[in-house]
C-alpha cells in the first residue's frame, strides 16, 4: 500500500497563479461591463436631455406670435422678434401646465458661468404691446447647462420675395423670421443635431418675414 502523497510547493504555486489569473480576468470583465453600462446610461441621459431641450425650444419658437412687446421711443416701431447670436426674444402663449397662461415674452439667452455656459429662458407677461415685469422677477429657468457654445440664426424673405440667407442678427425686429436655426455644443465639444424651426405665424398680419 502506497503512502498518500501531498502537493508539492511547485504545484501549489502553479494553482495559486492560475487562480489569481482567473480572478483578475473575472474582475476585468466585470469592470468592462460596468464601464459599458455607465457609458450607455450617460448616452441615454444625454439623448433624453437633448430631446427634452429641443422639444421645448421647437414648441415655444413655433408658437411665436406677431405681437409687440416693446415700442421704440424714437421711431414708434414695435418690437415683435429680436434675434441675436446668443439671445432671442419673442411673444408666445404659455400653456397652462407652465402655470402662466396668455401671451408672455420669451427671453432665451446664453449665460456665461465661468467654466461653461448655460442656456436659460425667462417669461414676462405681455399686455397692450408692452412687457410687464413682475415686482420680484423670477430667475431664468435653465434649459441646458455645461455648454461651450450656442448659436442662433434667422431666415426670412429677401428683396426678391425668395428665401434669404441665414442671418446672425435678425434685421427686421418688427416682423417674425420664417425660420430659426439653433446650434448647441456641449462643454466637452460634442455638437447637438442642428435644430431648424419654422414659424407658422411669420406671415400673419401682413409682411411677416419680408426683407426690410
Amino acid at each position: 500500500m502506497h503512502a498518500q502523497r501531498g502537493f508539492t510547493l511547485l504545484e501549489v504555486l502553479v494553482a495559486t497563479a492560475l487562480l489569481a489569473a482567473g480572478l483578475a480576468l473575472a474582475f476585468a470583465t466585470v469592470r468592462a461591463a460596468t464601464a459599458t453600462a455607465q457609458r450607455g446610461e450617460q448616452l441615454s441621459q444625454r439623448s433624453e436631455r437633448m430631446r427634452a431641450v429641443e422639444g421645448f425650444l421647437r414648441r415655444r419658437i413655433a408658437s411665436a406670435l406677431p405681437i409687440g412687446f416693446e415700442t421704440l421711443p424714437d421711431t414708434g416701431e414695435q418690437l415683435r422678434f429680436v434675434g441675436e447670436p446668443t439671445r432671442m426674444r419673442f411673444v408666445a402663449d404659455l400653456p397652462d401646465y407652465l402655470g402662466r397662461g396668455g401671451p408672455h415674452l420669451h427671453d432665451v439667452e446664453l449665460f456665461d458661468d465661468g467654466d461653461s455656459n448655460r442656456l436659460a429662458v425667462s417669461f414676462t407677461v405681455v399686455a397692450a404691446g408692452q412687457a410687464w415685469p413682475e415686482s420680484r422677477p423670477r430667475p431664468p429657468d435653465t434649459l441646458a447647462a455645461e455648454l461651450s457654445e450656442v448659436r442662433f440664426r434667422y431666415r426670412g424673405l429677401d428683396e426678391d420675395n425668395a428665401l434669404g440667407e441665414w442671418q446672425e442678427q435678425w434685421e427686421s425686429p418688427g416682423v417674425l423670421p420664417l425660420q430659426v436655426s439653433i446650434e448647441i455644443v456641449d462643454a466637452d465639444g460634442r455638437s447637438w443635431p442642428t435644430l431648424v424651426v419654422a414659424l407658422p405665424q411669420a406671415g400673419a398680419g401682413g409682411a411677416g418675414g419680408l426683407f426690410r
